[in-house]
């Protein structure tokens, strides 16, 4: 058996876990969460089992408590195979009136969940898993901290080891964790079975709508042609009509957009609406984002040396990496990201913004001096527009690279942080 690889989840599991009576882990699947989960869980309840679950449909009926008798925390995995189980929980959870009592976890293609879900409220903790960030797969150092950075500590020289071909590889490989200790080779082919499954199986199962595959394809190569851009759904709807003789209206676009978003394969990145001294207004598309880069590859069929000879299209699913990651990073410093344009056209590739009202700005750029030096002029311009009388000025701001020997402080004060030095 593979040794466990920590992850950011896990801190966040034990902390979630002493303030509530049940966590509830959301993500795509394959991302790790049942294996989480194991690492805290005293017992275990696997639904996923056909034989577990069909011994478990029958006594939910007549003594659902039975189900759930156990040392504790009790995992319930594949907890949406048997929806009832929920109420049960949290019926017990509220009789029990202690912490630390269950982890749910499960995929998230059931049409109930989201009606059921929020019947957890002042109960249920939610945690949201993502597949791994190249600091818990082992290939970011983790040299430059975002806490630190934060907390203004400056960063120490450190080298990045990641040239442009390794850096296209783990793009197309992605943070599934399997892919991770697995040769190159097998590896590469997770990104494109997780590609047909949710395809052929789990787009049928995210709500009691049929829908088509062959849709579904043209929708997710849609989405990969327009990476990390603020694209709207009529201009998706067109794209899937280059390849689609029938009708296609933008309702059912954004009706796949939405199942999609269900299932955890698809995540825009929403807009930061501060408060500026300029009269631009500020624009509040979406930017388009995969939950991992790799599965954008996979639905244009592309491995490492097509991203290597295509270095524009490298650079946009670059960005879907480094969104992934500071996702990842932003949950452990309690944060959210977003990104900023505005009517003038100004950019910021992503805001992190945490609970307190702190904030940084940070730009993505694939490599290069002259990349650099666009990301590093956006981030000054942005900042001077920000009207500081009425919200803090940003904690630091950077521009995060892909390709680039070092990490160092500009003499402007922006950083540039190669992605794999950085981390939490």
């Amino acid at each position: 058996m593979a040794k466990y690889k920590h992850r950011i989840a896990d801190r966040l599991l034990e902390r979630k876990i002493l303030g509530k009576g049940a966590v509830l882990i959301e993500g795509p699947k394959w991302c790790g969460k049942t294996t989480t989960a194991k690492q805290i869980a005293k017992s275990v309840l696997d639904l996923g089992d056909s034989s577990v679950l069909m011994q478990s449909s029958q006594m939910i009926e007549f003594s659902p408590k039975t189900l759930l008798e156990g040392a504790t925390p009790r995992l319930v995995d594949e907890w949406q195979a048997l929806p009832a189980i929920w109420d049960s929980i949290r019926s017990e959870v509220d009789k029990r009136g202690e912490p630390s009592q269950f982890i749910l976890t499960g995929s998230s293609v059931l049409p109930e969940a989201d009606a059921t879900i929020h019947s957890g409220t002042g109960r249920f903790a939610h945690l949201k898993m993502r597949t791994m960030s190249l600091y818990e797969s082992g290939e970011s150092s983790g040299a430059v901290s975002l806490k630190d950075l934060f907390e203004g500590k400056d960063i120490e020289a450190c080298t990045n080891n990641l040239g442009v071909e390794e850096l296209a590889y783990l793009t197309c490989r992605g943070g599934w964790p399997w892919a991770t200790i697995v040769s190159k080779e097998v590896a590469l082919d997770q990104a494109f079975d997780y590609f047909d499954s949710v395809v052929d199986y789990d787009i049928q199962r995210v709500d009691k709508v049929k829908r088509s595959a062959e849709r579904t394809k043209l929708l997710l190569r849609s989405y990969a042609r327009n990476i990390s851009q603020q694209v709207s759904i009529s201009t998706i709807r067109k794209d899937m009509l280059t390849n689609d003789a029938s009708t296609l209206d933008e309702g059912t676009v954004a009706d796949y957009i939405k199942a999609l978003k269900r299932l955890f394969v698809i995540e825009d990145l929403i807009a930061w609406n501060p408060n500026i001294r300029s009269k631009a207004a500020i624009r509040t598309s979406d930017t388009r984002h995969f939950v991992d880069p790799s599965i954008g590859t996979a639905s244009l069929g592309l491995g490492p040396k097509d991203l290597v000879n295509d270095l524009q299209s490298f650079g946009l699913f670059f960005e879907d990496l480094a969104v992934r990651d500071l996702r990842v990073y932003a949950e452990a410093l309690d944060g959210s990201l977003y990104h900023y344009r505005d009517s003038s056209g100004l950019e910021c590739d992503t805001v992190l913004q945490r609970r307190d009202g702190s904030y940084a700005l940070l730009e993505v750029k694939l490599g290069g001096t002259e990349r650099i030096e666009e990301g590093a002029t956006n981030l000054k311009e942005l900042a001077d527009k920000l009207d500081t009388t009425k919200m803090p000025a940003p904690s630091f701001m950077a521009v995060v690279i892909g390709v680039g020997q070092y990490a160092y402080k500009r003499k402007d004060g922006v950083y540039v942080i190669p992605i794999g030095c950085l981390k939490d």
